[in-house]
């Protein structure tokens, strides 16, 4: 089950997009944040295995994750 959370904290009031609780290879997670971040049209990162894409953009991600067959869950804010 993967998680998509909305954080703004520490990030002056803009919107992040959480994509948390994946079990990826460094090299998988890498391309499916790239993935992400291509379909969203905005920047992102990867930090302690969680991946941040920028914006309030959890429902697009939702949709790509279930398309490459992910169990997604709404979560937080």
């Amino acid at each position: 089950m993967i998680y998509l959370h909305r954080e703004t904290s520490g990030r002056n009031g803009t919107p992040v997009s959480l994509v948390k609780n994946l079990v990826l290879s460094a090299e998988d997670m890498k391309s499916l944040a790239k993935k992400l971040k291509q379909a969203c049209g905005t920047g992102g990162t990867i930090k302690d295995g969680v991946i941040e894409i920028q914006g309030e953009h959890r429902q697009k991600i939702s949709e790509i994750l279930i398309k490459l067959g992910y169990k997604v869950k709404i979560a937080g804010g």
